[in-house]
């Protein structure tokens, strides 16, 4: 049977390629995740020669983990073209004057085009929820990173929209809010596909708008539209509209309506035993001096 939330990649593509524009004045959240993510940094001890940002948007995390491992070779990918085209235009002058061009990568990251074991890091801020094989995309990222390579990431949880979800409730025949895995689920799938000591965490970020009208436009701006399979083709109908608003409406608290984003944090380490045949287990050789 057909899996009614699985996404629509075309859909999700041009979502993105039409968003370009406007993503970086409505991507309030994004940017703040990413300020989170950055600062979890200091905390590990990496010295990474190349780095892969998976779904990396107008490129605002590549040019921050450029700047602070300098020595390195940062690739941007992302599935829109018209992102990576946003991104070449925010690149400060002063790196292409210094022949640091960024390296830009128009593709899917549940079909990684890359060598294996050619990245010594990949991060990766709220991009794998457009995945629709979680073990798929996880076992790809195991594959081109070098043993012991870091994977960091953020994506959203379960309880995302969750409003909205309720609200659109109101077509019970149709998939109107994707659907987010649960922090547990994801751990597992980490191990499950070469990934050893995953640290995960949940932070909950409430929005607020003054009407159900206001979530929609800042969700289309960043180019999060509805790509599920099991979507309504077609505009909706003026009645909908209306349910939808009256039954958003019981979450109203001080005047504002929320928008709940659960953003799971985590990383985790390639594994040494990750690339070795069934049964083996890797050497390691000290030398006496």
């Amino acid at each position: 049977m057909p899996d009614s939330y699985a996404l629509d990649k075309a859909r999700v593509r041009a979502s993105f390629d039409r968003a370009a524009r406007s993503y970086d004045a409505a991507a309030i959240l994004q940017k703040e995740v990413r300020a989170r993510m950055l600062a979890r940094l200091e905390y590990i001890k990496i010295a990474p020669h190349t780095i892969l940002d998976a779904g990396a948007g107008t490129g605002h995390a590549t040019r921050d983990l450029a700047g602070r491992y300098q020595d390195s070779r940062v690739i941007a990918l992302d599935i829109a073209l018209g992102m990576l085209r946003q991104s070449e235009a925010g690149q400060p002058w002063w790196r292409k004057w210094m022949g640091k061009p960024q390296n830009r990568l128009c593709a899917d990251i549940e079909q990684l085009p890359l060598a294996a074991g050619s990245m010594d890091m990949i991060w990766s801020s709220l991009a794998i929820q457009w995945c629709n094989d979680l073990d798929a995309t996880f076992a790809g990222m195991a594959r081109v990173l070098r043993p012991e390579g870091l994977f960091m990431f953020s994506t959203f949880g379960p309880d995302t929209l969750k409003e909205l979800r309720t609200a659109t409730a109101v077509d019970p025949d149709h998939v109107h809010v994707s659907r987010f895995m649960d922090m547990h689920d994801i751990g597992d799938a980490l191990v499950r596909n070469g990934f050893t000591a995953p640290v995960l965490d949940v932070e909950n970020f409430v929005m607020t708008y003054d009407d159900v009208l206001g979530v929609m436009r800042d969700l289309k701006a960043i180019g999060a539209r509805n790509a599920a399979q099991g979507r309504r083709r077609g505009l909706e109908g003026k009645g909908f509209l209306q349910r939808l608003t009256e039954r958003y409406e019981q979450f109203r608290e001080d005047g504002k309506l929320p928008a709940t984003f659960e953003v799971v944090y985590g990383h985790a380490w390639k594994s040494e035993s990750a690339d070795l045949p069934d049964g083996a287990s890797p050497i390691k050789i000290h030398r006496r001096t």
